[in-house]
């Protein structure tokens, strides 16, 4: 029976075990629940080795790949699963705008108080945000001068100069193998914008206009990509020095192995910012991931209007989501030096994350949970604007300065 097959019934996890004192064996496997079914890439396993590393793998079916790769690597493997799809969070079908044409092109960075930290040469500076994404157009005009260099690694010479086990990375790395189109895979560059975009060299103002920018690509022309390739690039970004993760992408089942690649990026220190979700559903009842594994150093955005107020289709949670963010008709780069509105809380958590790159910027010393605190804290909450997030409000990057400020004793 192949994978597909397998998985119309429920979705199988292998899971390994060492018995006391006996050497280990293979299981039986273990069933997981039908609520928690995602979307299948075929023939795909994502293996999380003894030694905390995660591969992915290859094999014909289920079976097979148990009789075969897991019964050779048995000693090594600490758990397999399936590989699942996740796709990214913006643009709803058949949206209508709803923000007036009067609005600013730049009315997210407006709302958040941003301008506040400008005026007092908080830019973002010296922090690194990645990109864990669709592809980022680093020749984008306004996008290029914040693209974190690799110096180590000599451009096209198709060698791995640095040894970090990327060939060529010397602007951000790819992890999914389809050859891109620009034209299409726009979503990772508009994303970049809102975190950095350079005012002036375009009409673009990123909200940490400083800050530097890692493309960690896995997201295909299709705006899907697989969780086996997203851990990878999470984990590449991490080892080349991102303070945070942005993940505007979602739709996962409860994946043990995508679990805890996060939570052990979590416990490193990494702030991990992850868009709620499209579906206008209570993640505290109806939960997808990674928006719901509720981290220690995990900050969950819904999205808003111009006017205030949740948009309809953002998911919301009292326990789950912490916060909302500007993320409807969000005017940001895209390939080709052009600028293009994406809705969704896609665009909500990139804004968050480059927040969070200010503050970083003003106390470097600053810890990840005094970051998130100050963040959480920070929001606007008032009466008739209280929304369905455990904060009950939007972010606002100049209350969460001075709630930083009284966190570090200043």
């Amino acid at each position: 029976m192949d994978v597909v097959k397998v998985l119309a019934v429920n979705l199988t996890f292998l899971f390994l075990a060492t018995a006391c004192n006996q050497q280990k064996t293979i299981e039986s496997v273990s069933i997981q629940a039908q609520e928690c079914v995602g979307e299948v890439a075929e023939n795909r396993f994502v293996v999380h080795w003894e030694d905390d590393s995660f591969s992915t793998e290859r094999g014909e079916n289920l079976e097979h790949f148990k009789a075969t790769f897991v019964k050779e690597n048995l000693e090594l493997i600490k758990h397999v699963d399936v590989d699942q799809v996740v796709r990214t969070q913006q643009n709803v079908k058949n949206f209508q705008s709803q923000t007036p044409s009067e609005a600013p092109i730049n009315w997210g960075p407006e709302m958040v108080k941003a301008p506040v930290l400008w005026n007092q040469e908080i830019l973002g500076q010296g922090v690194i945000v990645a990109i864990v994404d669709g592809m980022v157009d680093v020749t984008n005009k306004q996008l290029r001068p914040n693209i974190l260099v690799n110096t180590l690694e000599i451009p096209g010479n198709k060698i791995d100069d640095d040894q970090n086990g990327v060939v060529d990375d010397d602007l951000g790395a790819q992890f999914n193998s389809e050859v891109n189109k620009p034209l299409i895979n726009t979503h990772g560059s508009h994303v970049a914008g809102i975190i950095g975009a350079d005012i002036s060299q375009g009409p673009i103002q990123g909200i940490a206009p400083r800050v530097k920018i890692l493309p960690a690509q896995f997201i295909d022309n299709d705006g899907a990509g697989n969780i086996g390739d997203a851990i990878n690039a999470m984990n590449y970004a991490a080892k080349r020095g991102a303070k945070i993760l942005n993940l505007s992408w979602g739709g996962a089942p409860c994946m043990p192995n995508l679990a805890s690649a996060l939570e052990t990026l979590s416990r490193r220190g990494v702030l991990i910012v992850t868009a709620a979700g499209n579906d206008g559903k209570n993640v505290d009842e109806r939960p997808n991931y990674p928006s719901a594994f509720g981290l220690l150093n995990q900050i969950n955005v819904a999205a808003s209007t111009v006017d205030n107020f949740l948009i309809y289709f953002s998911n919301f949670g009292m326990r789950k989501v912490h916060v909302v963010a500007p993320g409807v008709d969000i005017e940001s780069t895209i390939p080709g030096d052009r600028t293009q509105k994406m809705s969704g809380t896609s665009m909500a958590a990139p804004l968050t994350a480059g927040a969070a790159a200010l503050l970083w910027s003003a106390y470097p010393a600053a810890t990840t949970q005094q970051i998130k605190t100050a963040i959480l804290r920070g929001v606007d909450a008032k009466e008739g604007y209280l929304y369905p997030v455990s904060t009950r409000g939007r972010i606002n990057v100049e209350k969460s300065l001075a709630e930083l400020k009284k966190l570090l004793g200043l």
